[in-house]
């Protein structure tokens, strides 16, 4: 099974989180730097560990150059 989601991501920031508003959005702060597809690398290991998966279950199918990602999960 998968799930596509939408998460809105800002870099640079102090601590790493993934988090998800009462409108079922996502946001995710990450501390890596949108350099060398660092702050990407660390988007996937964030959303693994969320959703209790291996980061090879995790793509991102659009947005790896921009703020808003669409992220697809495989679980189960």
């Amino acid at each position: 099974m998968a799930e596509t989601i939408r998460i809105k991501v800002k870099p640079g920031a102090k601590n790493s989180s993934l988090e998800r508003a009462a409108d079922g959005s996502w946001s995710a702060r990450l501390r890596s730097p949108p350099v060398d597809g660092k702050a990407n690398r660390e988007l996937i290991a964030l959303v693994a560990e969320r959703f209790g998966c291996p980061k090879s279950a995790v793509t991102i199918k659009a947005g790896k150059s921009g703020r808003m990602k669409l992220v697809r999960v495989e679980t189960g």
